[in-house]
């Protein structure tokens, strides 16, 4: 089902939209850090100080090379709902959207009742027709793609507050989405079959 999705062609008033989230460890210097100089790499002392962690939400359209990330202080159902929220307001001409997300048990109408009023819940519930991943297969959704290219290009550092983070994934996402930045998936159905092959039922003749 979800390569399915991934073979319609776009349609503005029917967007694929893909959704994931990871944590993200907040981590202090215990020593200032020496910058690199000709002939010098940088040095940094091996001990850290945790303090705490933020939660990465993210969302993109992989056809139109946008994505959206949200940097929240816990991972909540009640934090899964408001991002939902502003992705259907990043949608809001939009007949259907179509979400891709994993089976994560924040991912339920219930997160959406337990954080707006029945007739509101109900109506943004509405507004999406929701494709889960497989389980163990969470791979399949290209959220996770663009979440390890943030986490490359951004959030692979010593980060200690999250402000900081904030700021530098607002930098991150503008950046990407000037650059029109897409997937390129090549996954198809027939390719599932053989990799995958193992998960289909053998018939005896």
């Amino acid at each position: 089902m979800v390569l399915d999705v991934y073979k319609r062609p776009f349609d503005p008033r029917n967007p694929v939209v893909c959704m994931d989230e990871s944590p993200k460890q907040l981590i202090a210097e215990t020593r200032i850090p020496i910058s690199c100089s000709p002939g010098k790499p940088a040095r940094y002392d091996y001990e850290y100080e945790r303090n705490g962690m933020c939660n990465v939400f993210l969302a993109c359209e992989p056809l139109t090379g946008k994505r959206m990330v949200k940097i929240t202080e816990r991972r909540t159902k009640r934090d899964w709902a408001y991002f939902l929220e502003e992705i259907e307001v990043q949608h809001k001409n939009a007949d259907k959207i179509t979400l891709v997300m994993d089976n994560l048990n924040t991912h339920i109408p219930g997160s959406l009742y337990e954080t707006f009023p029945p007739p509101k819940a109900k109506a943004l519930w509405d507004r999406f027709e929701f494709v889960y991943t497989p389980k163990h297969g969470s791979w399949l959704n290209m959220a996770e793609i663009e979440l390890n290219v943030l986490t490359g290009q951004c959030l692979k550092r010593r980060m200690d507050n999250i402000e900081l983070v904030k700021k530098e994934v607002l930098a991150w996402q503008n950046y990407r989405n000037n650059k029109n930045s897409k997937v390129n998936w090549q996954f198809t159905t027939d390719d599932a079959r053989i990799k995958l092959s193992r998960l289909y039922p053998t018939i005896e003749n």
